[in-house]
């Protein structure tokens, strides 16, 4: 394993902290011993938040020009890059994803998700400006009024396995940039790779308490990031069960939470786009093996055309190479661990019992022994009732549902305890995009796959979360609005 990012130890406040027990980290392709992990200590994590709290309260980061902290956080991602081969081999050990996948998705988005949202940031500087016309200053006896946009504090950003590198660019980079103190923590089945981030600050010289990376695996560190009376910010992405936990956790000292959440989203074909429906099911399961929280699982198509939906998105899985990221034939890789695959095969027979019918896979593929393997699978569902159609399976599943007309593919695509993402495909681009206005979700992409930009903003209506990450919205989230009158005694 020469070729994995050699730091195994947290980064606390500006120096490396050995643990005091190891945590193996496995790769799921194979189901081999990657590396032991430090874990942070608990006293270790507590004096992350105490210094990250001094390091804010001093001005030390969050005093300095913005220019300057975005000359410094460009150095940042300079250290990442020359890195970059080390990075991408650390995300395939950990996170089994194609090597393609990690590359691009991951690394190369992330760095320029970076690099746009400094950039960003700098071109919002200028919006602080008078809120107050001439005859509200007169009667509030003022003659200045101005808005200030400034740091929360401290923010605890918390990053999911599925996507750790681009989930922590995309916490990471606006929270330092509006100057504030932030503590990452990686999710401890791929904690490996969050590493890099301490010594990318070490290198860039951020100051000490600006950053720190720390690996926790258990519930008592996981409430010092989210329940600490020093933290005034926890940044959160991951299932809706865990997004609640926090937020009574950070509930008694009226922490700010930001949550990225669980989704069921749809993906809406009108009858003269069907043509289209075996790529959309094939960007269910990529790269990612399902395990995407925006992945459009819920196909909606006309019910008179329902039977040969199903069964051109079942040539289409059929044709799907699933193994590890050293066969450069596999399209799509292993789900994160044992228990991850057993969800999937537990909501299978769970649609079976109530009506479903699996038209192709629902199992493990023959020939891989070893990895937590499950097949690209299609099911065949009679409603929005069913289990399947629900619930977040976080794997290689899709439901296939008929509708009767437009208002009923807008009601069965409503009809979801969640609201992340969602697409509309139709020839005539006016009616997709009315039919896109009517669904209640953060996100909808008309006849594209998905938008992944510095100044998109994603987030979540209903339970896929709170807040807004990306963009200006995203950007503002790590920052509190002042409003100041002045007025002169003379």
């Amino acid at each position: 394993m020469d070729d994995l990012i050699a730091e195994r130890r947290s980064y606390v406040a500006g120096t490396w902290v050995d643990g005091d027990a190891p945590l193996a980290v496995e790769n799921p392709a194979d189901e081999s011993h990657v590396a032991d992990v430090s874990v942070t200590p608990l006293a270790e994590i507590e004096r992350a938040v105490v210094e990250a709290r001094r390091c804010f309260d001093a001005g030390t980061w969050a005093d300095t020009p913005p220019v300057e902290r975005a000359r410094v956080l460009h150095a940042f991602v300079d250290h990442i890059v020359a890195q970059r081969g080390a990075f991408v081999a650390t995300m395939v050990a950990e996170a089994g994803q194609p090597v393609s996948f990690a590359e691009r998705a991951q690394f190369g988005a992330g760095v320029a998700l970076a690099r746009g949202t400094i950039d960003l940031y700098l071109s919002m500087q200028h919006e602080d400006h008078n809120p107050l016309p001439l005859d509200d200053l007169v009667r509030a006896g003022a003659t200045l009024s101005i808005r200030r946009h400034e740091p929360v504090g401290v923010v605890s950003a918390i990053t999911p396995y599925n996507g750790a590198i681009i989930m922590a660019f995309q916490k990471l980079i606006p929270a330092l940039m509006a100057g504030n103190s932030v503590i990452l923590r990686p999710s401890p089945l791929t904690p490996i790779s969050s590493l890099l981030f301490g010594s990318a600050a070490e290198a860039a010289g951020l100051p000490a308490g600006a950053l720190s990376v720390v690996v926790e695996a258990g519930a008592a560190g996981a409430e010092l990031l989210t329940g600490h009376p020093l933290v005034d910010m926890v940044s959160f992405t991951g299932s809706t069960v865990v997004g609640r936990r926090i937020l009574a956790q950070a509930a008694p000292t009226v922490k700010r939470v930001a949550l990225e959440l669980g989704g069921k989203s749809a993906q809406i074909y009108l009858p003269d786009a069907l043509g289209r429906v075996a790529a959309g099911a094939a960007m269910v399961v990529g790269a990612t093996a399902g395990q995407a929280c925006v992945a459009a699982t819920r196909m909606l198509v006309p019910q008179d055309r329902k039977d040969e939906v199903v069964e051109a998105v079942s040539r289409a899985y059929a044709a799907i190479t699933v193994g590890p990221p050293s066969d450069p034939a596999a399209r799509m890789g292993p789900l994160i661990n044992a228990a991850a695959r057993e969800r999937c095969e537990r909501f299978v027979a769970t649609a079976e019992e109530h009506g479903g019918k699996v038209a192709f896979g629902g199992g493990r593929p023959a020939g891989l022994e070893r990895g937590y393997y499950f097949e690209p699978t299609v099911l065949d569902l009679r409603d929005n009732t069913n289990p399947a159609a629900r619930e977040e399976i976080f794997g290689p599943v899709i439901s296939i549902i008929g509708y009767r007309d437009i208002d009923d593919a807008v009601s069965i695509a409503n009809d979801s305890d969640y609201g992340l993402s969602g697409q509309v495909f139709g020839a005539d681009v006016a009616t997709a995009t009315a039919i896109a206005r009517r669904l209640r979700t953060g996100a909808v992409n008309v006849n594209v796959g998905g938008m992944f930009s510095a100044y998109a903003p994603s987030g979540g209506y209903k339970q896929s979360g709170l807040g807004r990450e990306r963009g200006p919205d995203g950007i503002r989230s790590f920052q509190e609005v002042k409003h100041l009158a002045i007025s002169d005694l003379r």
